[in-house]
């Protein structure tokens, strides 16, 4: 009975362990290959293959034209070759924008050592947010002047990129004009390419670890 029991006692741990085995290899496979695309305020993810037809003809962020707390042309040229971070703020915001703000620095000091990556802030209230008032803000709050640019610019070409380009707004449904202010806690995720490659809570710290990753994950995709 002693030599039966050992037996069993044997043969289940080698079924454990080749059900481990077996489980490992599962997820190994199932691992997702590249991070999704996005091109609509619903964010549904699509499954594209990087340098693929269906990537090049993907929704891309359009060109633009603002300028930083430096007052400096800031284009997409700025970003050639780089992938970025971005989000819409305001100076004056006393609720949200602080910690978003918070966030993003420590995201600059995550990868301040890194050339491939940038920061993107748009404020939302360009005829109040002047080259002055955002170099203000940008002292008070550690930006780096070229790793991270706050822009102003024309209220309808920031509006128009926040809502119909960036898709930063949740409101799915509720048609807005550009006398209904742009105010939004998502941070987006651009590739090299200029692709939205995700969408975080800029207040939620979990997302922001989960941006760190995929921030990593991208930099091996390119």
């Amino acid at each position: 009975m002693k030599y039966i029991m050992i037996f069993l006692l044997v043969v289940s741990v080698s079924c454990k362990n080749d059900i481990k085995k077996e489980n490992s290899k599962a997820e190994e496979t199932s691992r997702v290959d590249y991070l999704p695309y996005y091109n609509e305020e619903s964010f549904t993810p699509h499954w594209i293959t990087p340098n693929s037809k269906e990537e090049k003809a993907f929704h891309k962020i359009p060109d633009f034209e603002l300028t930083n707390q430096l007052g400096e042309k800031v284009t997409q040229s700025t970003f050639e070759n780089k992938i970025y971070i971005t989000d819409f703020f305001f100076a004056s915001c006393p609720g949200i924008c602080p910690q978003m703000t918070g966030n993003m620095f420590k995201l600059q000091e995550e990868f301040i050592n890194d050339d491939e990556v940038l920061f993107l802030s748009h404020t939302v209230t360009p005829t109040q947010d002047s080259v002055p008032v955002l170099k203000n803000y940008a002292d008070k709050y550690g930006v780096i002047d070229h790793k991270w640019h706050l822009v102003t610019g024309d209220r309808i070409d920031i509006y128009e990129l926040g809502r119909d380009q960036y898709f930063v707004e949740n409101d799915l449904g509720e048609p807005k004009t550009i006398d209904d202010f742009l105010h939004t806690e998502n941070f987006l995720l651009i590739d090299k390419n200029k692709h939205i490659r995700g969408i975080y809570n800029g207040l939620n710290r979990a997302s922001m670890q989960q941006l760190i990753i995929d921030v990593k994950a991208l930099k091996e995709e390119s």
